[in-house]
Parts: structure tokens; C-alpha cells; sequence
């Protein structure tokens, strides 16, 4: 199942950097904000050591993943069987970051997904498993990343969908301010009782403005 995606520490500084459906080209950077990496390119299966490192650095900053350490390997975390493309960053040849886009298969998020975007599952695309090295935060990475994502599901036809930690009021905020709608909640069985649901998430804007499916849908 997927997990939700974090908001790294950059983002909260980079304000609006890269997120959301205007905000997709290059970053304006100040000069005490150091360059976005150098590239991305597909991830590769000798990048998967240094994805767990990073992970693991990056856990105790984000809280993602929620469960943590996770019960089964990292790596089966980080490669999941309904990708459909996943990146890393990389800056000066050292892997600084990762984005995941899935295939929307069953689950506990699909029927919210579905419900509040009225579209079906074949008509959405996850971004997942987003991650960044806390050496990096502050760059855009973060930025970079989610933005391939979001490109890569639209060449797709798909309308992107996330889910993010409703705890993380600031993160919210932020996707919202930049396109990205809630149109439901979930709460997968592995959440904690005592933790308010995931928020289910999507940019609307990929869908026909007036359409019944491109209006803003209340969470239940």
C-alpha cells in the first residue's frame, strides 16, 4: 500500500518553489539557497543502499515513514510492484533523493481517490515514496522531484493523487495553496488508533473545470 508523502524541510522554506500547478518551472533562489541537484534519471538497483541510508537519515526530521522501523525490508518500501516510474536526484554524483509515480490498484486509499475526483482508478496516477537526504533540505530537491512526478502522471493522462499526515497542518497548507485539493480521507489499518485519518489529495485542475469530477469534494 502506498504511504503518504512527506513535506521535507525545504519546502517550508522555499514557500513558492516548485510546488503545485503554477508553480512547476524553475525555482527563484536567493543566495543563501544553494542550486536544485544537477539531474534527475530512473532510478537503478545500485541506488537501492543509498536509499535506505537516506530513508533512515531523513525518518526522525519528517516522520515519514509513519511506521517506523518499518516490519519488513526498507527496500520493499522503496520499490513497489505497481511503479510506473521512479527518479533520483543526484547533485555532484551522490544520490540525494527519490519520487515514486504508481499504478492505482485496490486498497485502502483507492475508493476515496476515486469517490472524491470522480474518476476511476485506471485515471489516476500516486505520487509516493518521496524522499530527501536532510543534508540536502533547503535546495529544491523536494521541489524537483515532485514536479517530474506530476509531469510524468499528466503525459500518462492521469490525474496525480497523494496522501499526506492531516497532523501536518503546515504541509497541507502548503499543497493546497499550490493546486492540490483534499477530496477525501482513509485510514489504513496500520495507522494508530490515537492519529487522526491521512488526507487523500489530488490536482483537480487536470480535470475539465465545471465538470462534477473537478469540483471540490468534502472529506468524510
Amino acid at each position: 500500500m502506498l504511504a503518504h508523502v512527506p513535506l521535507d524541510r525545504e519546502d517550508a522554506d522555499e514557500g513558492d518553489a516548485g510546488h503545485g500547478r503554477r508553480c512547476y518551472g524553475p525555482a527563484t533562489y536567493t543566495s543563501r539557497v544553494p542550486p536544485a541537484p544537477e539531474t534527475l534519471r530512473p532510478r537503478v538497483a545500485a541506488d537501492l543502499p543509498v536509499l535506505v541510508g537516506i530513508l533512515e537519515a531523513q525518518q526522525p526530521h519528517t516522520g515519514y515513514p509513519v511506521r517506523w522501523p518499518l516490519p519488513f525490508p526498507v527496500e520493499d518500501f522503496i520499490v513497489r510492484p505497481t511503479e510506473l516510474a521512479a527518479w533520483v536526484a543526484v547533485d555532484r554524483d551522490a544520490v540525494v533523493g527519490h519520487v515514486a509515480v504508481l499504478e492505482i490498484g485496490t486498497g485502502w486509499e483507492t475508493e476515496g481517490w476515486c469517490e472524491g475526483t470522480g474518476l476511476p482508478a485506471s485515471a489516476l496516477a500516486a505520487v509516493a515514496v518521496l524522499f530527501v537526504d536532510p543534508d540536502a533540505s533547503g535546495r529544491g530537491v523536494g521541489s524537483t522531484l515532485l514536479a517530474a512526478a506530476v509531469e510524468h502522471a499528466r503525459a500518462l493522462g492521469r490525474t496525480p493523487v497523494l496522501d499526506v499526515v492531516s497532523e501536518s497542518t503546515r504541509a497541507v497548507a502548503l499543497y493546497e495553496r499550490h493546486g492540490w485539493q483534499v477530496v477525501g480521507q482513509a485510514r489504513p489499518p496500520w495507522l494508530p488508533a490515537d492519529r487522526a485519518p491521512l488526507l487523500l489529495m489530488a490536482l483537480l485542475d487536470d480535470l475539465r473545470s465545471g465538470s462534477s469530477a473537478g469540483r471540490r469534494r468534502t472529506p468524510r
